[in-house]
């Protein structure tokens, strides 16, 4: 493996990745790239576990408060900034240090996406607007019509709104599948070559974790933060409120749903998206990913992390 480009902590979520991430960033005076699908949006604090004013104050930040909550940021769209970041911190002779648990974010660095085509964006915007009315259910079986080859992909409730329209978006408007675009389309960029690290927790600790988040993020004012959106004017129907913690407490505020209920599904489908994200962590790493003990404590695994960097980076220098 050649010196690598950037470092990426990963994990599931409440993992411990912020505090990991802030204390190498300390140690290796770098600068953190946030990984995270959800933490692009704007007012989306609390529920997404967003770094605090403080942990922002410890290490640089990117990636945070991009947009609002009713715009959609694909996986292309975030490499492109990426990429922006790392050659700027980089030229700053800093660490660029990816983190989060979105893991098609970090594919699309690592396995850049194909040469997007130009899209007329009057047809783009109005394709939107009839798609956003409909469930996902009904989605999946429009893949299924105009992209057979990638339908399975999205079955079992897989991939993701976003993916889903994104999916269907192209074959519309270019008479092409998406998956003939992967095939055929260069890529946009040369692939990033990270030293990626996985945050690796048993599962009875990782459950108690999220139960603890959940539980904190409910006393830290989580329902208030969504009745603010709403009061907005965003919306179940936008893509950043389609998100675990906000998903479950509209209802609460729109049909005077239970909270506590809300609470409860708020854990399990955490649960879940946690075990999701492992899965893929475990098939769709780049080679040489390091799995760390997450019983270990951040200082400890800090200095691994940084060891194993150093390790890394002299190496090649003796190679030359």
């Amino acid at each position: 493996m050649s010196t690598p480009e950037a470092l990426a902590i990963v994990g599931p979520t409440a993992s411990g990745k912020t505090a990991l991430s802030i204390r190498v960033a300390e140690l290796l005076h770098g600068e953190i790239i946030s990984i995270d699908s959800r933490q692009v949006y704007r007012g989306m604090d609390i529920g997404t576990a967003k770094a605090t004013a403080a942990q922002r104050a410890a290490a640089v930040h990117h990636g945070l408060d991009l947009i609002g909550p009713d715009e959609r940021f694909s996986a292309g769209r975030f490499a492109r900034h990426a990429r922006e970041w790392i050659e700027q911190i980089t030229a700053r002779e800093h660490v660029p240090i990816l983190v989060g648990g979105t893991g098609f974010f970090l594919r699309a660095l690592t396995n850049p996406i194909f040469q997007e085509p130009t899209l007329d964006a009057e047809r783009r915007s109005a394709l939107q607007r009839v798609l956003e009315r409909l469930d996902s259910d009904t989605l999946r079986r429009w893949i299924t019509a105009l992209d057979p080859n990638l339908a399975n992909s999205f079955q079992g409730g897989h991939g993701g709104r976003q993916r889903l329209l994104r999916a269907i978006e192209l074959p519309l408007l270019t008479g092409r599948p998406l998956s003939w675009w992967h095939a055929h389309a260069p890529p946009e960029a040369p692939p990033l070559r990270p030293l990626v690290f996985v945050l690796n927790p048993p599962r009875e600790r990782l459950d108690a974790a999220i139960n603890r988040r959940v539980d904190d993020m409910m006393a830290a004012g989580l329902l208030d933060e969504v009745r603010t959106l709403l009061a907005a004017g965003y919306n179940a129907r936008d893509p950043g409120l389609n998100a675990t913690g906000y998903a479950e407490l509209i209802p609460v505020l729109i049909d005077g749903a239970s909270v506590e209920d809300a609470a409860d599904l708020i854990r399990k489908n955490t649960r879940a998206y946690a075990r999701r994200q492992i899965t893929w962590f475990r098939h769709q790493l780049p080679d040489g990913a390091v799995w760390l003990d997450g019983e270990r404590d951040s200082e400890e695994l800090a200095a691994v992390v940084v060891t194993r960097w150093e390790h890394e980076n002299r190496k090649e220098q003796r190679s030359i």
